[in-house]
């Protein structure tokens, strides 16, 4: 493995890091304001639909589009038309998404309708529960606009990254989190409805977010004034690209927005316990799979363009080992300390010892899951950097097709667990079908070597899983001990898990050269 593609990992996980600290932090001070309540769950439901749209237009669809072509327009050193082609995708993507913000805020009350439908009926039946849909859709007509804002540090994002210039990018969430957290303690107070200063700070967490990545975007020369290109050759090239992957690559938040029209007719604080948990689980998809899927795709795309197959198989290997080491003991460890993380991070104020047991079902049910998005992450880049965006999306639709089926089987027997459930499943349908065809096409291949290393990592997270599970305090102990006593004890046992971890791993012969068999250029 390069030095250069291990600084890139290594530099975005950092970053990441932080982004994902503040992020508990922000969700601590929201769960002490409003714990799992009314309030809650509309703002998460406020929330996630524009940030729906953000991983279509900003992180997801648009990145895997767009870093393709880009690094093809970057081969051919030629400044004038790199400048061009940025200047035209951002007039024509900063158009398309200034209509589509305007268009949100103004038909806020139907997207209310739409994915909080069982409010809406509560609100038509003037029954109690129709205050939710009120207070939604006036939260959505603030929160809304972030979508523009976002979409453009997106793209601004994703020129730096192509540049190899990842901290930046990696950075920038932190300051939304900044942005909640400050509205949660100063602004939030003042208003007889605290959910709608959280509202605010989301807002000026997009301005923020844009206005701090400029001064980098201009160090480059690349900061041009935007232009209208529908019909440019390269920007119809990323809208063909894009328009697929508009699915494709958002299916998990696709099925996420899915559980919470469900979950808007289950009762109250499913929302927010189905929030808190994806939120733990965000944590090491985001610091793990998403950071190397972050490095991992200008690499591959490059390695593509100089059809370099050597090399893109050597480098997806390299992923693909880097999320199993990580992801597989993760995805342990939030099953068996669900509970313990949930108490320690969020039972206070208005967030209840009960609320952090409803919610630990959940998230041992994503937890289930967790490779599964991580490889997602890894495999749907293996296409996106030959600019396959169709694969992806047939695949995409079987796995949200397979979400919607076993929401109908599970939900009814298991609630709003059921709904995670369903959503672990879906992915890890797509995750196989993803590897499937990448093998049939002989662009990547487990090899024998690839399934001992991981069988390796498999047992030694067993030793880890065994020892949490003889180290874990009575259920009924946690809820007795101060906050300290708690913190404590919880770092007590990851601290022994991630040494057993270690020390079983080193036993079984992991070694640091497994992750680098062959060399992988960056």
């Amino acid at each position: 493995m390069s030095l250069k593609l291990l600084k890139s990992g290594v530099i975005v996980s950092s970053m990441t890091l932080l982004s994902r600290v503040l992020g508990l932090i922000r969700d601590m001070v929201v769960a002490n304001l409003m714990g799992a309540g009314a309030a809650a769950d509309v703002f998460f439901f406020a929330n996630k639909i524009p940030n729906f749209l953000r991983r279509l237009f900003a992180e997801g669809a648009f990145a895997q589009a767009f870093v393709p072509v880009l690094s093809e327009v970057q081969r051919q050193d030629d400044e004038q038309q790199l400048k061009l082609f940025i200047a035209r995708v951002a007039g024509t993507l900063g158009t398309f998404v200034l209509i589509v913000t305007l268009l949100g805020v103004i038909g806020s009350p139907v997207l209310a309708a739409l994915f909080g439908t069982g409010w809406f009926l509560a609100y038509v039946a003037d029954e109690p529960a129709g205050a939710k849909f009120e207070l939604a859709s006036l939260m959505l007509k603030i929160t809304f606009p972030y979508l523009f804002f976002i979409t453009l540090t997106g793209l601004s994002g994703a020129i730096l990254n192509t540049l190899n210039r990842f901290a930046v990018a990696a950075f920038t969430p932190v300051l939304l989190n900044v942005c909640i957290i400050s509205a949660a303690i100063w602004l939030s107070p003042q208003l007889d409805e605290p959910a709608i200063g959280l509202a605010w700070g989301v807002f000026f967490g997009g301005i923020v977010q844009l206005l701090f990545q400029w001064p980098f975007l201009r160090r480059t020369g690349l900061l041009v004034r935007p232009r209208w290109g529908w019909r440019d050759e390269k920007v119809s090239k990323v809208r063909r690209l894009m328009i697929p992957a508009l699915f494709g690559v958002s299916v998990s938040q696709i099925n996420l927005m899915l559980d919470t029209l469900i979950a808007s007719f289950l009762v109250t604080g499913s929302i927010s316990w189905l929030y808190y948990s994806d939120r733990l689980l965000e944590f090491p998809l985001g610091l793990f799979g998403i950071a190397i899927a972050t490095v991992i795709l200008p690499t591959l795309s490059r390695n593509h363009a100089s059809a370099d197959g050597h090399q893109f198989r050597a480098n997806m290997d390299w992923a693909m080992r880097m999320v199993c080491i990580l992801g597989i003991p993760a995805s342990a460890g939030l099953i068996v300390l669900a509970e313990p993380l949930l108490t320690v991070l969020f039972v206070r104020g208005e967030f209840a010892a009960e609320d952090a047991r409803m919610a630990s079902y959940s998230l041992m049910a994503y937890g289930a899951g967790l490779l599964s998005f991580m490889l997602v992450k890894v495999f749907a880049p293996g296409f996106f950097s030959r600019q396959d965006t169709k694969t992806p999306v047939r695949y995409g639709i079987w796995a949200m097709a397979a979400n919607m089926l076993f929401n109908i089987i599970l939900a009814i027997p298991f609630g709003y667990v059921g709904l995670a459930m369903a959503t672990a499943l879906s992915a890890s349908l797509n995750a196989f079908l993803l590897y499937q065809k990448l093998h049939r096409l002989q662009v990547y291949q487990v090899d024998a070597d690839s399934l001992w290393f991981i069988a390796r990592i498999i047992g030694a997270t067993a030793a880890m899983v065994g020892v949490l599970f003889y180290l874990m305090p009575e259920h009924t102990q946690w809820a007795g001990w101060t906050v300290t006593e708690q913190v404590l004890q919880l770092s007590w046992l990851i601290g022994a898990g991630a040494g057993c971890l270690v020390l079983t791993a080193l036993i079984v012969g992991i070694r640091p050269k497994d992750l680098n068999r062959q060399p992988l250029s960056g």
